[in-house]
């Protein structure tokens, strides 16, 4: 259950932004200390993203007090630091319930609340909207303001970039905070740049500058002059020149846990025409010692008891499929000094911590910027190098116009370790890896395996590394694998050639109807466990593209009834490969596939969700008979 909000009597009185504002500005700092603990106290009854929130409590507060949200826009970006902006608009008492199933979304959510005006999961997107927002603004001509939070990582992603430029050249009122976590405050972020800041957002430092624009209007050298001149005052105490030259004013960097400094700056630049700027210096893991140490080690924590200062003590289990992949790219990498390591942003995500301190001259992180990751993946390999591009399922996504074009048009041997394929679980449909199999099956050129258990992870990455005809992907879950006995050698895998696992016993025509069942990754279990329930025989197909064709067609014909199964979307998935085989080969029979529906998979624990969709051992058991029944 939710915290006891009687233990904090100031938030108590401020459950929406409406009542925030009937509080005295005198009392925000107490606002923001009770916000604070009560979002330690949260997080650690449901579990979630931590450091982040801890870090924008202020800005938060500052925000919603001078904004009137919900009909000012306030857009997050991307979301991991928007638990105080939950808490502060309405949605207090089912913080406990975040990220579980049927409880509050992890991220802003358009369907949850009329203050998520943007749904959101990925990064880089806040400033496009935002944009699009301040224009139908400017076009509705009722006084709406728009704001966008954007952290400093976010910043590395192109998106970012493109939305900016486009923003300073049709110069409509918007501001953009920029939230610089990850930085300490530095000496001279303190009293006197708030002073600065308050006086460049100020009514007296844009009316004198503005007026200096009109009369220099007609004495363009002169004018020209002084614009430059102010940009090199304005470059000596603050960074912003970059931001500047796309068309924004910018303004700080202030201290972002300083709640007055917040608030007076933001009501004047609520005031200030055009594209604007606002950096803030915060620190995550604000107001918790272990979180400020190691923000990213708290970035998001299972349930804990915040007065114990550390984090529960995991069980002991098999390996993550990230980890195993991690090893296998240091075990490559200490015999081939060309392997490359690359990862988006995602180092501890996707196993590379040891590989980046161990070869750090081979690891590359192409920060926040999946585009430029897989092309970079292209570059390498056009000069005889071997790139392992690490990327998250959902996170590929962004790069798709790269995989094609790039490195599948050139057939170019650039190996994709697909992380966080299938269901993901807490984080939502933003991060659930359902569609790579989809839109990867139909690009000419590129490899696709989809491992069982760690054992063929590993040599499936291993085929992938000696494979030079062109791309691969190897496409493995999240969380820990299957527990298999490791095999430390590593063998290329026949390209193309799946494996029967079970043979069905009955082979009379008395018998029941025959089923035989063409498994693509780590849902292998939960097919034989279905199997030995009806009898019915099991392929680990192992390749997605190109498939076992003669294994198919062998069995399909030997059986009454094809299953597939895989952990992705059913249209256009491996059962469709399958699918579209039989028919060219004109095998009629009856074809069931199990997998993803077409819709966007909602939070909850991936037990949760696999139960739910049918996909343990269980519900493909019941689809099959429900299906020969039918």
């Amino acid at each position: 259950m939710s915290p006891d909000i009687s233990q904090y009597p100031v938030l108590a009185k401020a459950n929406t932004p409406q009542e925030l504002k009937q509080l005295p500005q005198a009392l925000l700092p107490q606002v923001a200390d009770e916000l604070r603990q009560f979002l330690l106290q949260s997080v650690g009854i449901s579990s979630g993203h931590f450091a982040s929130g801890l870090g924008t409590v202020e800005l938060t507060v500052a925000l919603h007090y001078v904004y009137n949200t919900p009909f000012d826009r306030l857009i997050w970006d991307v979301g991991h630091q928007a638990y105080p902006h939950k808490i502060l608009t309405g949605r207090r008492d089912k913080m406990h319930t975040i990220r579980q199933k049927d409880g509050l979304h992890p991220f802003p959510w358009r369907e949850e609340s009329e203050y998520d005006t943007f749904s959101v999961g990925h990064s880089g997107t806040s400033i496009s909207a935002a944009l699009a927002m301040a224009v139908a603004a400017e076009k509705e001509q009722a006084g709406r303001k728009v704001v966008s939070v954007i952290g400093d990582g976010a910043m590395t992603g192109g998106m970012v970039f493109e939305a900016m430029n486009h923003a300073g050249d049709l110069h409509n009122d918007m501001l953009v905070v920029l939230n610089d976590n990850e930085m300490s405050i530095s000496e001279n972020v303190g009293a006197l740049n708030n002073h600065l800041a308050q006086l460049m957002s100020g009514r007296l430092y844009t009316t004198i500058r503005e007026s200096s624009k009109k009369v220099l209007e007609g004495m363009p050298v002169i004018k020209e002059m002084a614009k430059r001149t102010e940009e090199h005052l304005k470059g000596m105490v603050v960074p912003g020149t970059i931001f500047e030259e796309l068309g924004f004013n910018y303004i700080g960097p202030i201290d972002g846990h300083d709640v007055d400094a917040l608030v007076e700056t933001l009501k004047n630049m609520r005031g200030l025409g055009g594209p604007q700027i606002l950096h803030i210096m915060t620190k995550k893991g604000r107001g918790y010692e272990p979180a400020e140490k190691d923000p990213i080690g708290w970035h998001a924590v299972p349930t804990f008891d915040p007065s114990k200062f550390q984090k529960p003590a995991t069980k002991p289990s098999s390996p993550t499929f990230s980890q195993v992949f991690g090893k296998w790219l240091c075990d490559v990498a200490e015999k081939d000094e060309k392997v490359l390591g690359i990862t988006p942003a995602m180092r501890e995500g996707s196993g590379m911590v040891e590989f980046s301190k161990r070869f750090p001259s081979q690891y590359f992180d192409a920060a926040i910027a999946e585009q430029h990751a897989v092309t970079l993946g292209a570059g390498f390999a056009c000069e005889g190098f071997k790139p392992v591009v690490a990327i998250y399922s959902t996170f590929l996504q962004r790069g798709y116009d790269q995989l094609i074009h790039d490195v599948a048009l050139q057939r170019l041997p650039v190996l994709f370790a697909i992380d966080r394929g299938g269901i993901v679980g807490p984080d939502g449909p933003t991060h659930q890896g359902a569609f790579d199999m989809s839109f990867m099956r139909c690009i000419p050129n590129l490899v696709i395996m989809a491992p069982s258990d760690e054992n063929e992870c590993r040599q499936m990455l291993y085929t992938g590394y000696c494979y030079q005809d062109g791309p691969t992907a190897v496409r493995y879950p999240r969380g820990s694998a299957t527990g298999a006995v490791q095999v430390e050698d590593m063998t290329a895998l026949e390209i193309g050639k799946g494996v029967l696992k079970r043979q069905r016993q009955s082979k009379t025509a008395a018998q029941s109807p025959s089923v035989v069942i063409f498994n693509f990754g780590t849902t292998l279990s939960a097919a034989l466990e279905a199997a030995e329930a009806i009898d019915a025989s099991v392929a680990d197909m192992r390749f997605v593209k190109p498939l076992d064709n003669e294994l198919i067609c062998q069995l399909a014909q030997a059986h009454d009834y094809v299953i597939t199964v895989e952990e992705n979307a059913i249209m256009g998935g491996a059962g469709s490969g399958v699918v579209e085989l039989l028919q060219q080969k004109k095998i009629l029979k009856p074809v069931l596939q199990i997998g993803l529906p077409d819709s966007f998979i909602k939070h909850g624990s991936p037990e949760e969700i696999t139960h739910e969709l049918q996909l343990d051992a269980e519900g493909i058991q019941a689809q099959i008979e429900a299906y020969i029944a039918s």
